[in-house]
């Protein structure tokens, strides 16, 4: 099939659903006004709390979000055939993923910027809000395991892309010296701009020639190093002031995310690059070599970012809400940045599926398991060669999405000589999308960890004091670092897979919640419905996951303690979201029953307290 005439089917359901949909939620159901100060002014410290423009904050989000979902998530999910991936994409983003993202960023401005375990506590009630936190600290646990060995496979034994990666992290820091204090006034955009593209892609080119170089055995790790690199990383972006690292470094890859997503566009657009799967394989019904599960409910896990992702309502109440300037920015960070992602998702998808079968299989399952499969690879050994790496048996789904991209670039005209570079600049899109996910993420897990430490000793709840960063920040690397150090992408996936979309049904829940107890209970649908929708799914994909999986690692008699714990998490991501989302119908019940919710008792002048008067006649559009 053609490509071209479903992208621009794609591209017009996204403009009509940003258009008005988002518009309904904005100006109806939760009523934005300007008027209304946000935490970034009310509590601004110039550490976590900084108002910052629009399109930097955007920036932020879309990178914070934007991991190793919508791009691994289609990539594996095409065992499948085309069509199931991308009818969950588009309409799983335009009706739950970008709706929750939009509805738990309202929540955190409407609660001063605090945690989704917070607006739990104060919606649902505070044994409930302790259970989420809880729970919330394991999913991001497991969820920065499941971004961050994406990295380490694609980053394996490789010199130019270790290089590369590495090299973003000063550029970032100069950039953020230039942007946050150059100036006491303002923010500073367009010089640091321009020198972190420009830097960036000397970086690119510079990591052919360091690639090629004498020093290049320097920058050859195994995959247990790359892990230790990884959680020094994130520990660090996780304890700097986030205007020194993780914003500048976000905003930096947005760039490269965004000038790939439109280079990507334009590429389908000029190639036309054929889908070489079917819409539907024989893998529908089970047994297929990257995922085992069939389509329902494996494929809803799977694409775990592109359609819908719990960990969005992380950032969406860990970091933006403490960067946003306006409230009503709210709308175009929250929705459209989702519908961003979604769109990586459905080129993702593009790019797999335009690679012949058996070169994609040959990518994504060990030699031996391809040997049985009755296939042959056919343009991988070439692609190999142009590259200068063994491509065949690097399962995860990351060079697989990097050949599919290279593929799509390399039919340019002109551009079919430079396949080595198109390949290491999709390791570079891909890795930045994953990195800028793990830095926000063990950031936003140490707020959550901050906040439940605060509960056994108060100090320890201080976001500004140091031994607390530390220690959270410690507690959280070194927990997903040994979740990574002895899994596989096999073990790893279906478990953050799971919790991440429980954590989104929980989310939704928790949202449906606000809008009941605040005279909102016309618009409930707009959360309620892909709440149970995400719920049911999830749980029929976890409870399969145990039974298939983990329970057999655990009765093996190898990776028994992994087994074990991955059973143990799996049962109780389960057994929290039912706990949460039942916790949240039973608040619903009884505030339509005129019992008054926890967040009634507030006082009137509270800071953040917004009134539900309108400032302005209604407007949807």
């Amino acid at each position: 099939m053609n490509t071209f005439p479903l992208l621009l089917i794609v591209l017009g359901v996204f403009t009509i659903a940003y258009r008005y949909y988002s518009a309904l939620l904005a100006t109806r159901a939760f009523m934005l006004d300007d008027r209304n100060i946000t935490p970034a002014h009310r509590f601004k410290d110039g550490h976590n709390y900084v108002p910052s423009p629009k399109w930097v904050v955007f920036g932020h989000h879309f990178a914070a979000i934007a991991g190793a979902g919508p791009l691994v998530g289609p990539t594996l999910a095409a065992q499948f055939g085309y069509a199931p991936g991308l009818i969950w994409l588009v309409a799983g983003a335009v009706l739950a993923g970008a709706v929750q993202d939009l509805t738990v960023l309202i929540g955190s401005l409407r609660h001063n910027g605090k945690s989704l375990p917070y607006i739990v506590q104060r919606e649902i009630g505070p044994i409930t809000g302790l259970f989420a936190m809880i729970a919330v600290v394991l999913i991001l646990i497991v969820a920065m395991a499941g971004l961050a060995i994406i990295v380490v496979n694609a980053l394996s034994q490789s010199a130019w892309g270790i290089f590369t990666i590495g090299m973003t992290i000063p550029i970032a820091m100069v950039m953020g010296v230039w942007m946050f204090k150059s100036n006491a006034n303002k923010v500073t955009v367009i010089g640091p701009s321009i020198f972190g593209v420009s830097a960036l892609i000397a970086s690119l080119v510079g990591g052919h020639w360091m690639a090629n170089s004498s020093f290049a055995h320097l920058l050859l790790f195994d995959s247990h190093e790359i892990v230790l690199l990884l959680c020094g990383y994130g520990f660090f972006a996780s304890v700097l002031p986030v205007w020194l690292l993780l914003e500048p470094r976000d905003y930096l890859s947005t760039y490269v995310k965004l000038g790939t997503l439109g280079a990507l566009i334009a590429g389908v657009l000029i190639v036309h690059p054929k889908l070489q799967f079917p819409a539907f394989t024989q893998y529908i019904h089970g047994g297929g070599p990257v995922i085992p599960g069939k389509l329902f409910p494996f494929l809803f896990v799977t694409i775990a970012c592109g359609a819908i992702s719990g960990f969005h309502a992380l950032v969406s109440s860990g970091t933006t809400p403490k960067l946003i300037n306006k409230e009503t920015d709210a709308r175009f960070i929250g929705y459209g940045a989702m519908l961003g992602e979604s769109l990586v998702g459905v080129l993702a998808l593009i790019a797999a599926c335009s690679m012949m079968p058996g070169d994609y299989f040959a990518i994504n399952v060990s030699p031996a398991v391809f040997a049985g499969l009755g296939m042959h690879a056919v343009n991988l050994p070439e692609f190999s060669r142009e590259i200068g790496e063994q491509l065949a048996g690097r399962t995860g789904g990351a060079v697989s999405l990097a050949i599919g991209m290279a593929q799509i670039f390399r039919g340019i005209p002109g551009m079919k000589a430079l396949m080595g570079y198109w390949y290491h600049y999709a390791i570079l899109f891909e890795a930045l999308f994953i990195l800028t996910t793990i830095d926000a993420g063990t950031r936003v897990a140490r707020y959550v960890m901050q906040e439940l430490m605060g509960k056994i000793y108060k100090p320890l709840g201080r976001t500004n004091w140091l031994p607390s960063s530390l220690l959270a920040t410690g507690f959280i690397v070194f927990c997903w670092g040994y979740l990574i150090w002895g899994g596989t992408i096999a073990t790893i996936w279906p478990l953050f897979g799971t919790a991440n979309q429980l954590l989104a049904s929980i989310a939704l829940a928790t949202m449906t919640t606000w809008l009941v107890n605040h005279g909102k209970a016309i618009y409930a649908w707009c959360t309620l419905l892909p709440a149970l929708f995400v719920l049911i799914t999830t749980i029929s994909a976890g409870v399969l996951s145990i039974e298939n999986i983990f329970w057999p690692m655990a009765m093996s008699n190898v990776n028994v303690v992994q087994g074990w714990i991955e059973s143990g998490l799996m049962v109780a991501f389960i057994i929290g979201a039912i706990v949460i989302v039942g916790s949240a119908a039973v608040r619903c019940v009884r505030t339509l029953r005129g019992v008054p919710p926890p967040s009634a008792t507030a006082s009137e002048t509270e800071p953040g307290k917004v009134s539900l008067e309108p400032a302005a006649p209604f407007r949807c559009c």
